[in-house]
């Protein structure tokens, strides 16, 4: 494998080789993002886009951080669950990859939030949310942001209620897809 030195704050880069296996393997498993990353990697649909996630730092995630990355985009990544975080997985994101990735199983709450504004420092134009915490600082702290951000994505129906109470006192200020109610 191509190591490259990307900015990030992982547990262990010596994990990286490990967290490579188990995303290709986990990669197996999922034809149809295959086909998209297939497709991506040819067309590059979002070269100049760039994308802040967070998300659980799975080999599913990585699956789709790495399809996001063959379309062109440019891409970083936190834990939505620092509870979730398998850290091989971090480190070939982060090491192997070329994918800035901040995720630290078990990171405590201050580490979390570096963590997000850590990603959120890529100034993107979509976020990738799961439990609307990065949405939220964008929209407490790091309103400078939203000029850039065209939408972003919710994945969960915590962190859809979130945001639709945002929605109805009109303080959500840039559009956002519930995942969860796509008919898929």
């Amino acid at each position: 494998m191509d190591v490259k030195a990307t900015p990030g704050d992982i547990k262990d880069t010596q994990l990286a080789e490990e967290g490579a296996k188990r995303i290709q393997w986990a990669a197996r498993e999922m034809g149809v993002l295959q086909l998209i990353h297939q497709r991506f990697e040819k067309e590059k649909p979002l070269v100049g886009v760039k994308i802040a996630a967070c998300l659980h730092v799975t080999t599913e995630t990585a699956n789709l951080a790495l399809t996001l990355k063959a379309a062109g985009a440019e891409l970083a990544l936190c834990a939505s669950n620092p509870l979730s975080t398998q850290d091989s997985v971090a480190a070939a994101l982060s090491v192997i990859f070329g994918i800035p990735t901040f995720a630290i199983n078990g990171e405590d709450n201050d580490t979390y939030y570096r963590h997000i504004n850590a990603a959120l420092d890529i100034n993107p134009n979509i976020t990738l949310d799961d439990g609307a915490d990065l949405v939220t600082t964008i929209h407490k702290t790091r309103k400078e942001l939203i000029h850039e951000i065209i939408g972003g994505t919710e994945e969960t129906t915590t962190g859809v209620i979130r945001l639709e109470s945002m929605a109805a006192s009109n303080q959500l200020l840039y559009p956002i897809i519930a995942v969860n109610n796509a008919e898929t």
